[in-house]
């Protein structure tokens, strides 16, 4: 376990160095427009899902995009016309930077994988900034290739290209920093008190992976085990995990989310609790898929069913952002 991990830092640590703090995320389609070009950058990508041979992948990139473009659009315009994940990713950045200001000299801001502002954009306005220092700070808490893996990749590959001669910290993972946990516990301790003291099953629910990469020593699902266990020590309610945004023709880990909902409504369950457990900000994956399809999918079933919040810009995560950048930096 890393530092980072574990939560350690020094309180009484400032910084000399002028030091940029990039928040790597995914990215969405800010406009229906922008949803096809999103979808041809995010299956360009080998890292994530490996479309034939390395010399078709594009091509087949852009006939998926093309195919999927519709059905894509249909769920982001049913969320307010698109994705706020940048938004969102912003307003972290900037409750992230005022949270540093007494550490040291600090620019914090979003670096997304497939959609602006992109690693190049980033980069670029950090030497701008002439900042002496950068930590990349991936918002995902569990380490898989396809997404931290790829975001670190793509940042090193352009801060070579742009010849950027400053040393560069990874934040590889934090699935137990203790203020990320005991946040997640609130979140699942005000959804079961929503229920009034009825019995309630929490799922968790984490982004989907192909199951090739877990075999080939993917630490995501134990990474996933770790927050879970962590959590559960917190509060004291078991869960079950599943998983939810599947896209591509691989074996994808399992259970999915609507299969979950399924056997609960088998088994007699009355109320469920669906806890985003690798989603650390608002997009389509929580108030589309979430919120909207397996609500209506667990209420058709008879089902009362609830969501926790996403962590967004609340104080306790931003404390837990602040210790892994702290942390890192007295590594």
């Amino acid at each position: 376990m890393t530092a980072a991990q574990s939560g350690r830092y020094s309180n009484t640590m400032k910084t000399k160095n002028k030091i940029g703090i990039l928040l790597l995320n995914l990215g969405g389609p800010e406009r229906l427009e922008d949803v096809r070009p999103f979808l041809f950058n995010l299956f360009s990508d080998r890292q994530i899902i490996r479309l034939g041979p390395r010399f078709l992948q594009k091509t087949i990139a852009r006939i998926i995009a093309y195919r999927r473009a519709p059905k894509s659009m249909a769920n982001y315009e049913r969320i307010g016309g698109g994705s706020p994940i940048r938004k969102k990713t912003e307003e972290q950045a900037e409750a992230l930077e005022r949270a540093l200001q007494h550490d040291g000299r600090f620019i914090v801001r979003p670096c997304m994988r497939y959609w602006h502002p992109l690693a190049d954009e980033a980069l670029r306005e950090l030497r701008r900034e002439q900042i002496q220092e950068i930590v990349a700070l991936p918002l995902y808490p569990h380490y898989s290739i396809a997404t931290t893996g790829s975001s670190l990749r793509d940042l090193h590959r352009i801060k070579s290209q742009l010849k950027m001669d400053v040393p560069l910290r990874e934040i590889q993972s934090w699935p137990t920093e203790p203020s990320y946990i005991a946040c997640l516990a609130d979140r699942i301790r005000e959804g079961v008190q929503s229920f009034q003291g009825k019995p309630v099953q929490v799922v968790y629910s984490a982004h989907s992976l192909p199951v090739q990469f877990i075999k080939e020593g993917d630490p995501y699902v134990h990474h996933l085990e770790q927050t879970i266990r962590a959590v559960e020590e917190l509060t004291g309610i078991r869960g079950r995990l599943c998983y939810q945004s599947r896209s591509g023709p691989v074996e994808w880990l399992g259970p999915a989310l609507p299969e979950v909902i399924s056997a609960l409504a088998a088994e007699g369950c009355g109320n469920m609790l669906v806890v985003p457990i690798s989603f650390v900000s608002d997009h389509v994956e929580t108030l589309f898929e979430i919120d909207m399809q397996y609500r209506e999918m667990a209420e058709n079933l008879g089902m009362r069913f609830a969501s926790t919040k996403a962590l967004n810009a609340d104080p306790r995560f931003i404390a837990a952002l602040r210790n892994l950048v702290l942390t890192s930096l007295g590594d």
